[in-house]
Order: C-alpha cells, then structure tokens, then sequence
C-alpha cells in the first residue's frame, strides 16, 4: 500500500510483450499501493471507536476525531514533552497530513538551519477502557518510517496511550500510566512494547525505562512494510493482564500482580485512557540505544509513518464505560457547553481534591465554603442555555448544606445559576440536580463555585452539563 515494488525486466524487442509487462508492473503497483480498508470486526468484538484515514490527499486529520498538539509542550507541561525530544511540532499538512491512498502521513523535517519539525497527535476521545470484566483492544496498522542506519539517527516513531488525568495536569505521570503499543527508535527492525507506571524514578515500572519488551516484526522488516501493532487489557482474568502484539504475535505481558497497589488502581480506575500517534526527533530512548545525541548529520529528512487505520475495540463484560468523549482539551481546545463535562477535568482548581468515582472514572471530592473549580473555552454557541444539571452526592452531616453555582470568568462574580444540596445519602450516592441559569452565548471560562454557611464539606461533584 505504501511502498513499491522494486522489479526488473530484461529488454524486449516485441512490442506486444513490451505492453503487456507495462500492463503488468502497472496492476502491481496498483496492488502493491492498494489500501488495505478497516478489516472486519473480529469475531467476539465490538467496535468502538476508530479511523480510517480516508481524507483527501494534503488535508490534516479528523479533528472530530483528533487533537494536533503543537509546540516543543503542554503549556505548563514538562519541556522537550518531558523527553528531551528535540522537534517542534506543528500543525502544518507538510507535517501531518492524509496521503490520498488511506494512510495518515507523518513526517519529520529538517529546515536550512538544521532545526526539525513533526507531528503528534491524539485522539479527543479519554474514555478508552474494557467494560467491567472485559477486554479492551487498542490497534493500528502502520509502517515506520522506510529508513535505517545512519540514516534513521534519532527517528522515533510511537503509537501509544495516556491515561486521561494526565489531559491538562500534565504533571502526575506515570502514575496515570501509559502504554506504548508501538515505539522504535534508529531505523531499527524492532517493536517495544512498553507499560510505564508508579512512580519516577524506580517504582514498579522501572521508571524512567517502564516494563518494556521488544522483537523483531515478522516476515517483512518494520521499516519496509506495514504491520499491525495491538494492545490489549484484559479484566476478564485475575490477576487482570496488559498483552502486547504484532502481527497476531504475542510479545509482551504485564500482570497487574506485577504492578501491585496503589499503582494498578491509580491507572485503571480513572475514566479512561486516550491514544497518540507522533514521529518525535531524538531524546532519552534513541540517544540511549544510540550511545550518543541524536539525530546527527547523517540523519535524512522526510520520511513518514504511515498510518492504514487505528481501531478500538471490547469484548466481554458489561457496558461499555460511557464517560463522555472528552476530558480536558488542552489549552486552546474548546469544551462544548451542552456534552457532559467532567468535573475532575478542570483546567485550574482552589481547595478540592479528587477520588475514585463509584459511577466510574473519578469525581471531584472534599468540597467546602469557597472552593471552586474551573474550565475553560466552553462554547455555549449563539443559543443560550435554559439551564444546567450536575451529578453530585454529599454526606455531609445533618445540618450541613451548601450551594453549587455557576459563575463566569471569575470565581468572584456574580453567580448565573445555582442549586442547594444537602445530604444524599452518602459520598457515592449520585444524583443529578437541575439549577437555572441565566441568558450566556459565546465562548467562555465557566467557574464551579461552592458556597456553605459552615466550614465541612458538603458536596462531591462527578460531571455538569448545560441543556437548552
């Protein structure tokens, strides 16, 4: 699909035999070059999520699907993204980009001044995760940039997972923990399989190496051909498993025995993870393997990944998780104003915490007089809303009460809407309240507010929502 067929031909004198070889190597490359479509839904499994990169040639990925991440950061995120990579990257079609033929492009560039570009991105979606007591699939079919030895010096490319706190904290990892389905590094006929999580450094990961396993992909070189790279949790067995494929070939697994408390809990009981795709430009893993910096002179320009399709799937055990698609968009993103926002997805927080949800996920807990939390780029369009519900629960003393308000761009402003709560029944008792709020259109930064005429706390907060 992506590569041709170098083939040759002895001359020929006839001219008809010369046409029909013409017509031949031209049905080749038309074989050889023809995308392979999102393959069936295997048998056991339902789909829940994917793409498949079937965009015009030159246009940039879904966004209905996809964030393009920007820049050498998070804003506020560690720099290098935390790996001492050393390419910017941006959201230019040279960059990033479909191909025409079904495979997103990736492509890393050097300019005249010797400085790199590439792209990464990530899916909107957090919420991937096997229902209770299932499985989770996580798939890609993709060929690494075609190049090797010297020439490959600091490419590496990954496809790979982030569990959702890490969206807008972009300092709590690895304990949100990541799965790396795919990496490679140098041009090297290799695929790492690698789990990071704990703490950093040392923990039950290894941090910073993670538990990481790697071999060779099967029949054709990584480089030269396309290969399908899977992941999969499965919560059907106990102790639950992380299992590592290529090809249908197992490689790699990971118990959660392995792992042990509290860091199996801390990434698997928030709501849910999210999926990246990026060619990065040296760092800490190429210039290790490498035994020196990365990339060097030798190093060509403009080699992509190309990515078929990246599929999700589950099987087995109850519902689906369904918490909603996005969590915190990174600074920039807009939130929409009628989809379920989650309240542990704040963007900046005073004086709340958060726990395991019993709904699922996480929700923001210990909230008290004069706490807030607060979200930005929520876009309310030009029809206002005619009010707002949020999941809450509270087991909060008799006696004890509070408001939960709504308030724009300040925490101090005047609130728009709000409700009372008292006690539900208990800090996992979940229900959802109604409040009113006033006429708002446009995009802005909405604050959560508690108010309490006594100091307890008096309200956990699991998501809102604005309806019109």
């Amino acid at each position: 699909m992506s590569s041709e067929a170098a083939t040759r031909h002895p001359a020929r004198r006839l001219l008809g035999v010369a046409v029909v070889l013409t017509a031949v190597t031209a049905l080749l490359a038309v074989t050889l070059n023809a995308r392979a479509a999102l393959p069936p839904t295997p048998s056991g499994w339902s789909l829940v999520w994917s793409d498949d990169f079937t965009g015009a040639a030159n246009t940039l990925p879904s966004s209905s699907n996809w964030i393009i991440d920007t820049g050498t950061s998070y804003p506020g995120g560690p720099a290098n993204w935390g790996t001492g990579e050393i390419q910017t990257y941006t959201n230019s079609t040279a960059n990033v980009s479909h191909d025409g033929s079904g495979n997103l492009r990736i492509t890393p560039i050097r300019n005249a001044s010797g400085g790199w570009t590439s792209a990464r991105i990530e899916t909107v979606r957090t919420n991937f995760k096997p229902p209770s007591g299932g499985v989770l699939r996580i798939e890609g079919r993709i060929q690494m940039p075609n190049v090797t030895g010297a020439a490959a010096s600091g490419y590496w490319p990954a496809f790979w997972a982030l569990g959702a706190p890490y969206r807008g904290n972009y300092q709590n990892w690895p304990s949100i923990g990541e799965f790396d389905v795919m990496e490679n590094v140098n041009g090297i006929n290799s695929v790492w399989g690698v789990l990071h999580c704990g703490v950093n450094p040392g923990g039950p990961c290894n941090e910073t190496n993670g538990l990481g396993a790697s071999r060779a992909c099967p029949g054709s070189s990584c480089q030269s051909a396309f290969h399908t790279y899977r992941f999969e949790w499965d919560a059907s067995v106990s102790p639950q498993q992380l299992r590592w494929y290529v090809d249908g070939q197992h490689f790699h697994t990971v118990t959660q025995s392995q792992v042990g408390e509290p860091h199996w809990s801390n990434m698997t009981s928030h709501s849910g993870y999210f999926l990246l795709l990026n060619v990065a430009m040296g760092g800490a893993f190429p210039n290790g393997v490498a035994g020196s910096a990365t990339p060097t002179g030798s190093t060509v320009s403009g080699v992509p990944m190309l990515v078929d399709y990246v599929a999700v799937y589950t099987s087995g055990g109850g519902t689906t998780p369904t918490t909603p698609a996005a969590t915190t968009p990174p600074p920039g993103g807009s939130r929409d104003a009628y989809a379920l926002i989650e309240a542990e997805s704040f963007n900046a927080q005073n004086g709340v915490q958060t726990e395991t949800c019993s709904e699922g996920g996480r929700n923001v807990s210990h909230v008290a007089n004069g706490d807030w939390v607060r979200f930005d780029n929520v876009n309310f369009g030009s029809t206002p809303p005619r009010d707002f519900v949020a999941r809450v629960a509270s087991g909060a003393a008799g006696g004890v009460s509070g408001l939960v308000e709504v308030r724009l761009d300040s925490p101090t402003s005047a609130p728009i809407g709000s409700f009372a709560l008292a006690n539900t029944g208990g800090w996992q008792s979940w229900r959802s309240v109604p409040g009113n709020v006033s006429s708002v259109t446009g995009t802005r930064t909405v604050y959560l507010t508690f108010t309490s005429g006594q100091p307890a706390d008096f309200v956990n907060v699991n998501w809102f929502q604005f309806r019109r």
